[in-house]
């Protein structure tokens, strides 16, 4: 009987043990991972939440950037990229129809180049374009000042004067609404006041983004979705990272939300440094738990 109860642990040891060897004989363990990205603070950011990941895990990792990284990808020069689903699939297939988060995801994989590969993708953590409207007209729409429905703008269409803050790209459609082409704006305050006084309909910003104020409405999107859905997603390198390297970008899948993406954007913008910020928000949310 004593054996028998000491079974049990013995084996989760030999486990353990056997786990860590077949990890520190593997060359890809030892080598430094480069998690690269635009050199944007919002790309630094989430380069920057995988680079802590990986050194959570205790791998070598650091940041690069590059005016475009994906051809950095293509040819190993980095070996993670963070990105979105849906602007990933739109650069790979334009004109692809899907719009849910797992429908979106599996159109990318099945549009990613040979020898890249998608990791988890981040089911509460997302970043795709939303409209905002003043309280009164989410009133007018048939919803509330606090919420309204984006399924209701196709009965609305006629008349929408819609903005959006310059070399931002937004949906052409809503449904059965064609939308007319946005008013630019230099920034998104001034968008944001357009909308109050009246002068626009509504105004593109994006989920995740901390400068949207909490006096306009959101409109949200439900099922079946009508905007692209635009979740984080790690594009590493086939074959290039041990098991262990796979599973610690694979778990901030299950940790990143939209909250925690646009306060860390917030820091940020404030002036803090992205790794730092990055680095502070995964010690405060452990991977593996």
């Amino acid at each position: 009987m004593r054996i028998g109860r000491l079974a049990v642990p013995l084996l989760a040891v030999l486990v353990a043990v056997t786990g860590c060897a077949t990890e520190t004989g593997d060359p890809r363990a030892r080598a430094e991972v480069v998690v690269g990205s635009r050199p944007d603070a919002d790309s630094a950011l989430l380069a920057g939440v995988y680079v802590a990941a990986l050194r959570s895990y205790g791998f070598r990792a650091h940041a690069a950037t590059a005016a475009d990284p994906k051809p950095q990808l293509d040819s190993g020069a980095f070996t993670v990229v963070p990105a979105f689903t849906g602007r990933t699939l739109q650069a790979l297939q334009p004109g692809a129809t899907a719009m849910s988060d797992k429908d979106v995801y599996r159109a990318m994989i099945a549009a990613l180049p040979e020898g890249v590969v998608a990791g988890d993708y981040t089911t509460a953590a997302e970043d795709k374009p939303v409209l905002l409207v003043s309280q009164a007209t989410a009133k007018a729409w048939g919803g509330s000042d606090v919420s309204a429905d984006l399924s209701t703008l196709p009965r609305h269409c006629e008349g929408l004067v819609v903005g959006n803050v310059g070399g931002h790209q937004e949906p052409s459609a809503i449904g059965s609404c064609r939308l007319p082409v946005a008013r630019e704006y230099p920034d998104g305050a001034t968008m944001f006041d357009a909308i109050r006084v009246g002068q626009l309909t509504a105004g593109w910003t994006t989920t995740a983004d901390p400068a949207a104020p909490g006096d306009l409405v959101a409109l949200a999107d439900g099922k079946p979705a009508l905007i692209r859905a635009e979740n984080v997603v790690p594009l590493y390198r086939r074959n290039a990272l041990s098991d262990r390297q796979l599973l610690a970008i694979n778990e901030v899948a299950g940790v990143l939300d939209t909250a925690a993406l646009v306060d860390m954007r917030r820091q940020v913008r404030g002036g803090a440094d992205p790794q730092a910020v990055a680095g502070g928000w995964l010690a405060e949310h452990p991977l593996g738990r």
